[in-house]
């Protein structure tokens, strides 16, 4: 029996669109063929590598890089806090962006002209934003340690500090996201039915009790998207670490991202910084896999 042509081809006029789908499609495809799926299977293949990027010669040594990652202190060290950066500031960024659509939802002059005030930073270079609160911080002449000695507080020497250094970097990318959760939180808000709040309301319901029962398990898709785009940005957080600390004082604000950055290009064992990376992809898949079952089971579905 003939095997028959898929409908698609069959028709000359189909085949036609279908060729012309392809070639459209074809440079895209290259791009993202070449920069990704290539890109990914030559860092594989560096991971079981010694290479230092000026030898042309690439040492084949097998999983010596992984083994040498897992006795590795300074490792565990940056693993832990990359896991504590970016836990703290999605925690920290999801409440200060819901406390902040919620105001802002409500009718009041001037919330228009808010929403930009506070969405501004999200759109602003990380860099500047970097160099802004290096002065912010500053020991001597800072506004953060002049605004706790007028409580009378003495402030730390924030970067240079291994206890503080990590809380001030929490700080300033808090406040550069919480503008981004904010905006998305406004999004959901507006997709509530008004009718659910003033039937609560009639039912006796408080401003609390609505709160917990009606907005908040309505808003859990919101909620689950917001802390998916976090929770992958915070995990490849690289610029202020860069420019405010470089992963110092002795390795406190290192993190995984800044780690691979700086066994590369810094200490160019570009092997040992692609096992890195591959550990890397790998969190960040297990990350986006646990996240996408958590969410079929606490996402709210109408």
């Amino acid at each position: 029996m003939a095997l028959r042509k898929p409908a698609l081809l069959r028709s000359p006029l189909r085949r036609a669109d279908y060729l012309t789908a392809i070639l459209f499609l074809a440079p895209s495809l290259i791009v993202f063929g070449v920069f990704v799926y290539y890109a990914l299977g030559f860092n594989l293949y560096l991971s079981f590598t010694s290479w230092n990027f000026l030898s042309s010669t690439k040492t084949f040594i097998g999983l010596e890089n992984y083994q040498r990652m897992i006795a590795d202190p300074r490792f565990w060290k940056v693993i832990v806090n990359t896991f504590y950066f970016s836990i703290a500031t999605v925690a920290f960024s999801l409440l200060f962006g819901l406390v902040l659509a919620l105001i802002l939802n409500q009718k009041m002059s001037g919330r228009g002209l808010l929403r930009v005030i506070f969405f501004s930073p999200y759109i602003t270079t990380t860099s500047a934003l970097a160099l802004l609160w290096i002065w912010i911080f500053d020991p001597n002449y800072g506004l953060m340690n002049y605004a706790l000695q007028l409580v009378g507080i003495g402030g730390p020497r924030w970067l240079t500090s291994t206890t503080w250094a990590m809380p001030a970097l929490i700080i300033m990318t808090v406040w550069k996201t919480s503008g981004y959760a904010m905006v998305i939180f406004l999004a959901g808000l507006t997709n509530i039915p008004h009718e659910l709040r003033e039937a609560a309301q009639i039912d006796g319901a408080g401003p609390w009790a609505t709160l917990w029962k009606i907005t908040l398990p309505l808003l859990s898709p919101t909620t689950f998207f917001i802390l998916f785009t976090l929770l992958i940005s915070a995990f490849q957080t690289f610029d202020q670490v860069a420019v405010m600390t470089a992963g110092g004082p002795i390795n406190a604000t290192n993190v995984l991202n800044y780690y691979i950055y700086e066994q590369a290009f810094i200490n160019y064992k570009a092997g040992y910084a692609a096992s890195l990376a591959v550990v890397f992809f790998l969190i960040l898949l297990g990350l986006t896999i646990l996240q996408l079952r958590a969410s079929r089971r606490w996402v709210y579905q109408p």
